[in-house]
C-alpha cells in the first residue's frame, strides 16, 4: 500500500524570503545551491496544489538603510534595494522555470523587459491558474520594508498565512545569538509580541498583519524541507496569531 501524499493546511501562502537567504556562506550575491534547494522545495509544493506567491528582499546585494548607502539620500538608497529585489526575483524565476514551473515575476516598479507591472487581479488569476508569482520592487515606495510588501501582497491576493523565512528557527525572548539560555515560543499572540517588543518584522508590516488577523510563521529556511513541512500543517518555527 503506498503512503498518500500529504495533505497541505494552507490553500494560498505569501512566502517572504529574505535576500540574505539566498546568499547562504558565500557572504555577498546569490548561492547557486541554496537558490536550487529552494527551488526544488517550492516545485515541490506547488505539485500538493498549494497557490504559492512568494516576496523576496534584496539585503544580499543592497539594502537602503545599510553602512553602504551612509551619506546617500535615503529614497535613493532605497529605490537601489528594490532594484536589488528585482535581480534576485528573476534569479529565482530562472531557478524555478529551469525544473519546469511557470512562474511570473511582477515588479511594483514597471521594467517591462523584465516582469509584469504589479496588478493584484492579474497576480490573483496567475496563482488560480497555478503559476508561482514572484513579487519584487517591494512596494515601489522608499521608506517601506519588504516586510511590508509581503504584509501588504499578502492582504491583497487574499493569503492563508504569511510564511517568513529566515535563518533562525522561530521568534525568542531573547536574542538567541547572544543569550544561549532565550526561550522560544511555539505560538504567541500579537499582543504579547508587542508587550515583550518581540522582533517578527517592521512594525508597519506587523500591524497590517494584526488588524487584518493574519497569521505569521516564522520559520528556518536552512533546513531544508522546512517550506513543505510549515504549509503542512506540522509545528515548525513560531507562530503568531490572533489575540
Amino acid at each position: 500500500m503506498t503512503e498518500s501524499a500529504p495533505r497541505p493546511a494552507y490553500r494560498r501562502v505569501l512566502l517572504k524570503l529574505s535576500g540574505e537567504a539566498l546568499m547562504g556562506p558565500e557572504g555577498y550575491g546569490v548561492s547557486p545551491a541554496v537558490l536550487g534547494q529552494i527551488a526544488t522545495e517550492i516545485v515541490e509544493i506547488s505539485s500538493l496544489g498549494v497557490e504559492l506567491a512568494l516576496v523576496v528582499g534584496g539585503g544580499n546585494i543592497f539594502r537602503g538603510v545599510s553602512s553602504s548607502a551612509r551619506g546617500m539620500d535615503r529614497a535613493s538608497a532605497d529605490y537601489m534595494g528594490m532594484l536589488a529585489t528585482v535581480m534576485n526575483a528573476v534569479a529565482l524565476q530562472d531557478a524555478l522555470e529551469s525544473r519546469g514551473l511557470v512562474t511570473r515575476v511582477q515588479s511594483a516598479i514597471e521594467m517591462q523587459q523584465l516582469a509584469e507591472p504589479y496588478i493584484r487581479r492579474r497576480a490573483v488569476r496567475h496563482l488560480e491558474k497555478g503559476r508561482v508569482v514572484i513579487f519584487a520592487a517591494g512596494t515601489g515606495n522608499p521608506y517601506f520594508t519588504t516586510d511590508t510588501a509581503a504584509a501588504l501582497r499578502a492582504m491583497e491576493i487574499h493569503a492563508d498565512v504569511l510564511l517568513k523565512a529566515t535563518r533562525v528557527d522561530g521568534i525568542y525572548d531573547r536574542d538567541p545569538e547572544k543569550h544561549p539560555d532565550a526561550r522560544r515560543y511555539d505560538r504567541v499572540s500579537y499582543l504579547e509580541c508587542l508587550k515583550k517588543d518581540l522582533k517578527v518584522m517592521d512594525m508597519t508590516a506587523f500591524a497590517l498583519c494584526r488588524d487584518n488577523r493574519l497569521p505569521i510563521i516564522v520559520f528556518d529556511l536552512t533546513r531544508g524541507g522546512n517550506i513543505k513541512r510549515v504549509i503542512c500543517g506540522e509545528p515548525v518555527g513560531t507562530k503568531v496569531v490572533a489575540d
